[in-house]
């Protein structure tokens, strides 16, 4: 394709997403589909206008999955409920250890025995499919900063921390196939890529967003008007705590979502307010209980930069639609998916939440809305390029495709019907 065809297309795209936005609100769709249909339709399922090939770009995937996800963590972080609690937070922790540490362990035996994978790879393909995306599950997603709902709250908290979570299990997949040191009998990796860079990620992201948070309160009190530096705020967050982690060998991911927390609390607890009830930012689902009026802070840089997630959204799950052929769909492939979807999602959230005190009915939910995407081709980009061999990397391409599309699909089908049905069928004992 030209650059004038590129030009076209994505403007098309965008005023198509623009003049169907309304609409959309009202069919069990979302606009990840309409983005992927149209990707099938130009790429070489359709019109093959444009084939986008994950090996021979992957450098440049990796950069954009990365920008893509690392904004993703930042806008749910700060629409994360103030304060922290452990009783509040017990759920999605146990979601985001317990069953990703599940997860990982009940794929790398489906890819081991049954796609006949290296132990490594197993691993790796465990560790790449486990992690749920920030990114595409927009409407599972808390929705405002005061989003009371524990179901939202739940699947957004677990995708925000599994994606940092899930890097320790990735360098344990490269490790074993001779792509890491994880030292003798494991100890540099337990003591480094678990330990020190989980907790100096955590650790990194509470200082700044603390730090940034105390700042912005200074500034506010001094000067009026300043909301337009504000919309730029996020992103100097992110920036700043993902630099910093990277220098000290911690994990990013992690980093930039305890900092949009940290944040988001200190700017509450310094301007001396509690947490508040809002009208949501977008229209409630039918049933869904609504809420009073409230001003947040924060607010204008978390809009500023959800406009940047949806254009990245855009443009990847274009790309994952360029990137398939009709051939992509082997039984292999829908075969793991169907198999990631229905057993390793649902078994491994009903362990892992055990003692949690979690409502069936919301467990039953959050083990079917495990939306894999953006996150999962970030830290399949990332292996390969940390030397993952070429048959290796294609076959993980080939299963990681066809999982992430499938789920843009059938998860985006589902979701409003069957959320709108949960709110319906709530009783207040649940």
């Amino acid at each position: 394709m030209t650059t004038a065809t590129w030009f076209i297309l994505i403007g098309s795209l965008l005023l198509v997403v623009g003049f169907t936005f309304s609409y959309l609100k009202s069919v069990p769709a979302t606009s990840a589909i309409v983005y992927l249909l149209i990707g099938f339709v130009v790429g070489p399922m359709g019109f093959n206008l444009f084939h986008f090939n994950p090996l021979e770009e992957s450098a440049l995937l990796e950069l954009l999955t990365e920008i893509a996800v690392l904004i993703s963590l930042y806008c749910a972080g700060v629409k994360m409920p103030a304060p922290v609690t452990l009783k509040r937070w017990r759920t999605p922790l146990q979601l985001a250890v317990v069953s990703m540490a599940l997860t990982v362990g009940l794929v790398t035996l489906f890819g081991y025995y049954w796609l006949a994978l290296p132990l490594g790879a197993a691993v790796l393909l465990g560790a790449v499919v486990a992690p749920t995306d920030p990114v595409l599950a927009t409407e599972v997603q808390v929705r405002h900063a005061d989003d009371t709902d524990e179901l939202r709250f739940s699947l957004t908290c677990e995708a925000g921390m599994n994606d940092g979570s899930a890097f320790p299990f990735l360098m344990l997949g490269l490790g074993l196939l001779g792509l890491h040191d994880l030292g003798d009998a494991g100890w540099r990796w337990l003591a480094v890529d678990v330990l020190w860079a989980s907790g100096a990620g955590v650790g990194i992201g509470i200082l700044a967003g603390v730090g940034v948070g105390w700042l912005v309160n200074k500034i506010r009190t001094r000067f009026v008007d300043t909301a337009f530096l504000e919309s730029f705020l996020g992103l100097g967050l992110i920036a700043f705590a993902y630099g910093i982690s990277l220098l000290v060998d911690a994990w990013g991911f992690l980093a930039v979502f305890s900092a949009a927390v940290a944040l988001r609390h200190t700017e509450l607890k310094l301007a001396g307010l509690e947490q508040g009830y809002s009208v949501p930012v977008e229209t409630p689902l039918e049933g869904e209980p609504q809420a009073t009026t409230h001003e947040h802070v924060s607010e204008s840089s978390l809009e500023f930069n959800e406009h940047l997630e949806r254009l990245a959204e855009i443009v990847l799950v274009l790309l994952i639609g360029g990137s398939l052929y009709w051939d992509s769909w082997s039984w292999r492939a829908v075969g793991f998916a169907a198999f990631v979807f229905f057993v390793v999602r649902p078994v491994s959230v009903h362990l892992g939440v055990l003692g949690s005190g979690a409502a069936m009915r919301m467990r039953h939910l959050v083990g079917w809305f495990g939306v894999r995407g953006i996150g999962s081709l970030y830290y399949l980009m990332y292996a390969i390029q940390h030397g993952l061999p070429e048959d290796i990397a294609l076959e993980l391409i080939h299963l990681i495709l066809v999982v992430v599309a499938l789920s843009i699909l059938v998860h985006g089908v589902s979701v409003k019907p069957t959320i709108a049905r949960f709110w319906r069928s709530r009783t207040p004992r649940e």
